[in-house]
């Protein structure tokens, strides 16, 4: 057990890095973790809503003894013949539309969307990216250059980078009383590729998160998708969903979170990422054969010494096989579901309450200080992560983290769900009125 010095010490060395600690003046140390459970060096148990890595719970004993069963026989190169990387590739493929045939396996969600971003513009021939405002789509270089969440900060804006409005129905330009939103929210898309034409510039991808996170668990409108795929195929560019938050069933009704769009639409690209290896690091990029032949063909031989390794895939189809066998679409589904509608219960006795959005369980629900304006309630927000004190671990997100967000691991119950809400509607009710002296 570490002292109070000691505490303090790494406390003060993580502060001074680039890495945020969660809750960082009092920082938690977890020494062991199971289901949806986290436990401190004391014993103490939280109830872990932050964990969206650890799709099928913490230390899930299948996924474990996969990953111990394949190192102990065999861990190499993925330029060896292997059985794994195959049967991987062939039950992925099983849930994406047949037109995604062909997987290029990594290590990373950003190692999956800088990939992505080769491919579309080895296809298409052309260099410009449009993105959503707020979005992230990870720390490598490429990657911070397509990120407004990231790039925003750092006070620049490569001129191959276009941003499009987020199709925020909540506070956006076009809200939930529009006649279509989908429609206008496109519509602000080909706006942005109609300026890019014009400057002499062309297109190679749109890209996007199916469901925004950073940007505050935004629901896209059905069918904004489709009519952007439309207009991006149009100028000749590809659009990519960036799945490394929201895949593997999450959603509950569907597998993939671009599939609520409906099955007219398809991606050209598809990343994937986190839950995939349940904590194991294991990422894939899945797209059409015509894109990877285009790439194929360009004589740069592509590898990766680690993607795809038989200890990365052994991990990959143990998490496929719980999905599976412990019903956790469904679970989502039903859990999340009644979790949203315990949050929107809220909003009839707490007018801070402003908007309640989320499928599955990739929920949200933003705090205002008032309803008409809407005005982030930002400090409110931080000051219920408080609930790390009732032994309940939260987040927050959005352009301005007034978004608490639950992205939990797929085991979350019904009794976690009614515990989080409670505990949600005790702090409202109470507490939270500290904030009116904290903040004068």
């Amino acid at each position: 057990m570490r002292t109070a010095r000691e505490a303090k010490l790494h406390t003060h060395l993580f502060q001074r890095q680039s890495c945020r600690l969660f809750f960082s003046e009092d920082p938690i140390k977890i020494v062991r973790a199971r289901g949806q459970y986290l436990y401190d060096e004391n014993g103490v148990e939280y109830l872990d809503c932050i964990s969206n890595v650890q799709h099928v719970g913490h230390c899930h004993p299948l996924v474990t003894k996969a990953a111990a069963a394949q190192m102990e026989l065999l861990n190499a190169n993925s330029r060896f013949l292997h059985d794994n990387i195959v049967h991987y590739a062939t039950r992925l493929a099983a849930t994406l539309p047949p037109k995604l045939s062909v997987f290029y396996f990594v290590n990373s969600g950003s190692e999956a969307n800088d990939l992505a971003l080769r491919l579309a513009r080895q296809h298409t021939q052309n260099e410009d990216v449009v993105v959503l405002d707020h979005a992230y789509h990870g720390h490598l270089t490429s990657l911070i250059d397509i990120s407004p969440y990231k790039f925003r900060k750092l006070g620049r804006q490569k001129e191959w980078v276009h941003v499009a409005p987020l199709p925020d129905t909540y506070r956006g330009e076009f809200r939930e009383t529009h006649p279509d939103p989908a429609q206008a929210y496109a519509d602000t898309v080909k706006e942005v590729i109609d300026q890019v034409h014009s400057k002499g510039r062309k297109v190679a991808a749109f890209f996007a998160e199916s469901l925004p996170s950073v940007g505050g668990q935004i629901i896209m409108p059905y069918g904004y998708c489709s009519k952007v795929a439309e207009y991006v195929h149009a100028v000749g560019g590809v659009y990519v969903a960036d799945e490394v938050q929201t895949g593997f069933g999450r959603v509950g009704s569907h597998y993939w979170a671009f599939q609520l769009q409906g099955e007219a639409f398809c991606p050209d690209i598809v990343t994937m990422g986190k839950p995939m290896g349940n904590g194991h690091p294991l990422a894939c990029v899945v797209t059409t054969a015509e894109i990877a032949k285009a790439f194929t063909d360009n004589g740069v031989e592509y590898f990766n010494t680690f993607g795809g390794n038989p200890v990365s895939c052994a991990v990959g189809l143990a998490v496929l096989d719980v999905i599976e066998k412990e019903n956790l679409m469904a679970n989502a589904l039903r859990v999340g579901g009644h979790l949203k509608e315990l949050l929107t219960e809220l909003q009839s006795r707490h007018a801070m309450m402003g908007d309640v959005r989320g499928v599955g369980l990739f929920l949200g629900f933003e705090l205002v200080k008032d309803q008409t304006e809407r005005t982030p309630a930002t400090e409110e927000a931080a000051f219920l992560l408080r609930l790390r004190e009732r032994q309940i671990c939260v987040s927050t997100d959005g352009p301005w983290e007034s978004v608490v967000k639950f992205k939990p691991p797929m085991c979350f119950s019904m009794v976690d769900a009614e515990r989080v809400v409670g505990n949600i509607d005790e702090i409202l009710a109470g507490e939270i009125h500290v904030i009116n002296i904290l903040y004068s």
